[in-house]
Formats: structure tokens, C-alpha cells, sequence
């Protein structure tokens, strides 16, 4: 799994060195809460894009009606 993920240039070994560097500084007790808030952050992100894009596709609606009208 670890293989299958692209990053900038890292391979598998320089992200589980990664890996252990954030356990290492991080202790393993912390990584589930940094985890969480990651997730939570994540979540917020992807609800608010949501809205806007529905927001603007909305809009989009009203005006393509608004000429129809004219």
C-alpha cells in the first residue's frame, strides 16, 4: 500500500523513514489525535467546497432562467 502512494519525488523507504521521524517526534499516543483533527479539518474543507460549488451552480441556474425570460 505504502508503494501504491505518489509523492513528490518520495519513495516507499523515504516515507516510512517519514513515518518514523512523526512517530519519533510525535509519540505514539499523539498520532491518532493529530490524525483526528486532520480528518476533522479534511471533512470541513470538503462540506464548505460543497456549498459553494452548490451555491455557484445555483446561481448559475437563476441567471440561464433570468435570460430565458428576456
Amino acid at each position: 500500500m505504502i508503494s501504491n502512494i505518489v509523492l513528490i519525488g518520495f519513495g516507499p523507504y523515504e516515507i516510512i523513514a517519514l513515518l518514523l521521524v512523526i512517530l519519533i517526534l510525535f509519540g505514539g499516543k499523539k498520532i491518532p489525535e493529530l490524525a483526528r483533527g486532520l480528518g476533522k479539518g479534511i471533512r470541513e474543507f470538503n462540506s464548505a467546497r460543497a456549498s459553494i460549488e452548490d451555491e455557484i451552480k445555483e446561481g448559475m441556474k437563476k441567471n440561464d432562467k433570468k435570460e430565458l425570460k428576456e
